[in-house]
């Protein structure tokens, strides 16, 4: 498919916006990581502009838009989702959002990078307070599709309940219940006061919702939460970075014996003297063996919640 736009004689039909989700792992406290999004306009919006005829590429064109709209050059990228949305049904105009998912090491300057969980604060289930909040949704969500058997199934699946186990992966699933609850600032119905999380412009928190799915499927079958991470880390830090990521606590013994059984770290001779107490072993990402230890079934262990 061509990524330039059609004739200049047809404007209309090369209406197509090119967005990126960039996150990256936030310190937000001693020793508690948070996964940050990349954002403009205060927080409303994600990096994004039209794609342009100067543009080479789709991915040309998206980086050019990030670069020039927060300072940022990325590195690898990967196409996330193309959304489609009716703009003027008289000449059946289209608004095609294409969206791209990239990592960053933690940054040194905070500016523009804001918490994901501040615009989806019931999928971290980190500590119990956060947990609590997640029932009391779910309660909600519950009583709304009362008389309605297939939206109270819906509901059930996505919020982990009537026997059904949560599921980290399905973030957009729960996001668009939400929408249709009248539960977010995007509702239709508007919710005021009662609106959960941060709202963003047109339909960028959907597309937020589908990136943070795409990550916590990714930690599961890729090596993807290494790129997050400095060269050399602590065992610890890794667990940190899966939890903050999945949204919910690991077993510290479960995963480190899970997490060296699958051969993708090796021990270096540098000790992290950071930390208090014992300085803890340094590690770095076995980036020789990767290929052939995911080729193998390998994967990085991410348990049920607990």
């Amino acid at each position: 498919m061509s990524s330039k736009c059609l004739a200049p004689e047809a404007p209309s039909l090369c209406n197509a916006e090119l967005v990126a989700v960039v996150f990256d792992l936030e310190a937000i406290g001693e020793g508690e990581l948070t996964p940050g999004v990349l954002t403009v306009r205060a927080g409303e919006a994600l990096p994004s502009g039209s794609l342009r005829t100067d543009h080479a590429s789709l991915q040309r064109g998206m980086r050019h838009w990030v670069e020039s709209l927060t300072g940022y050059r990325l590195g690898h990228t990967e196409q996330l989702y193309t959304f489609a949305d009716t703009l003027s049904v008289g000449d059946i105009t289209r608004l095609v959002r294409i969206s791209y998912l990239a990592l960053l090491h933690p940054s040194v300057d905070p500016r523009n990078w804001l918490s994901i969980y501040e615009y989806f604060p019931w999928e971290d289930r980190r500590k119990e307070g956060e947990a609590h909040q997640v029932g009391s949704i779910a309660r909600r969500m519950m009583a709304w599709a009362l008389n309605d058997a297939t939206q109270r199934t819906r509901c059930a699946v996505a919020f982990g309940l009537e026997g059904h186990e949560w599921n980290d992966e399905l973030v957009l699933q729960r996001y668009e219940l939400m929408w249709q609850a009248g539960l977010v600032p995007e509702s239709p119905d508007g919710v005021g006061e009662n609106a959960i999380g941060r709202a963003m412009e047109h339909d960028q928190r959907r597309i937020l919702a589908t990136a943070l799915s795409r990550i916590r499927a990714k930690i599961r079958y890729t090596p993807a939460v290494f790129d997050l991470l400095p060269e050399r880390f602590t065992l610890f830090a890794v667990q940190q970075a899966v939890e903050a990521l999945a949204g919910r606590p690991m077993h510290k013994q479960n995963f480190r014996r899970l997490l060296l059984g699958q051969q993708l770290v090796e021990e270096t001779d540098s000790l992290d003297s950071n930390g208090h107490g014992r300085p803890a072993r340094l590690y770095r990402f076995r980036r020789d063996h990767v290929q052939e230890c995911y080729l193998t079934g390998a994967r990085l262990p991410l348990p049920s919640l607990i």
